[in-house]
């Protein structure tokens, strides 16, 4: 099995999940839980797709697909910061409601071609044997991939935001008694991650693929979910949990195709959704399991100033 063509898929497989698991790193480190992920990433794919087969500007492409992934988020951000409703019930249709609409509107753009981003080799870094080609050789996406990774960890632990940022999601009324505006935090932090995880659909119809298919990201913004539980909400550990998730992708895909495994295909693509689940149940029921972990105190829970005590 040639080692460097599968650390090479296993980084473009898993660069999806890492733009979606960071861009939820940084919505629930406010306080909001966001299960509209699928939904965010399908509207992604889909925006980047027909820009850049109407205009066939790559770069135009992805920053509309987070522009959009923004606005849809902000569908969520108003629903649960400012009307206060079920931030599960609102993510769900968030969900629903992205998955539907591209559904529909992209039915006139099936099967046709579009440009996509080819690999960029970095000189000399390019050359290292079998790690130089995987991470070094990549198109620029995966490059965005690991630069904002390095950044969103820098800024949520090391900068004076980013503490402002994890006090929202701890104490907001602590927070807000010390002048800070837990309402727009959370708003800003909702859309930014709605935007990333937008960009994580739109490097599946940008990179990985040139085509458009309906709910092409096959379950990916479940697996992110899931992810951000893994990582403890660390973007480091986010990226090494996207790229062993990549990893698993691909190595069920080549066993597969070389005949070298006789177990069900689709028992190994149930694999990763049954870790989500479990995760997802884990979470919701036992308070102990979060503290442990290290979610944000106040994930999922609506801030009232009249509830300051």
């Amino acid at each position: 099995m040639n080692i460097e063509g599968l650390l090479s898929a296993s980084i473009r497989y898993g660069t999806p999940l890492l733009f979606a698991t960071v861009g939820e790193i940084i919505t629930e480190r406010a306080g909001v839980l966001n299960l509209g992920l699928e939904g965010l990433m399908l509207m992604g794919a889909f925006t980047g797709f027909v820009t850049a087969y109407s205009t066939g500007n790559l770069w135009l492409a992805f920053f509309l697909s987070m522009v959009v992934g923004a606005l849809f988020a902000l569908i969520h951000a108003f629903m649960s910061i400012t009307l206060k409703v079920n931030q599960v019930v609102s993510g769900l249709a968030l969900t629903m409601l992205g998955s539907g609409l591209s559904g529909i509107l992209g039915r006139a753009y099936v099967g046709r071609p579009a440009v996509m981003f080819q690999p960029v080799a970095i000189p000399g870094l390019a050359s290292i044997p079998i790690i130089g080609p995987a991470f070094f050789n990549q198109d620029p996406l995966v490059y965005i991939g690991y630069v904002l990774t390095f950044f969103l960890a820098w800024f949520i632990f090391k900068t004076k935001a980013g503490l402002t940022l994890r006090a929202v999601g701890e104490e907001p009324a602590a927070a807000d008694a010390r002048g800070i505006n837990v309402f727009l935090v959370r708003y800003i932090a909702t859309l930014v991650g709605g935007g990333l995880t937008a960009a994580g659909g739109a490097y599946l119809s940008l990179a990985a693929t040139s085509m458009w298919m309906e709910n092409m990201t096959a379950g990916r913004g479940w697996i992110a979910i899931a992810l951000v539980i893994f990582a403890a909400w660390d973007p480091i550990k986010a990226m090494l949990g996207s790229y062993l998730f990549g990893f698993i992708m691909s190595l069920q895909f080549r066993l597969q195709a070389t005949g070298e495994v006789h177990v069900s295909a689709n028992l190994l693509l149930m694999l990763p959704y049954l870790v989500t689940l479990i995760s997802m149940v884990l979470f919701s029921l036992n308070e102990n399991f979060r503290k442990r972990i290290g979610a944000p105190s106040a994930l999922g829970v609506p801030y009232s100033r009249e509830e300051k005590t």
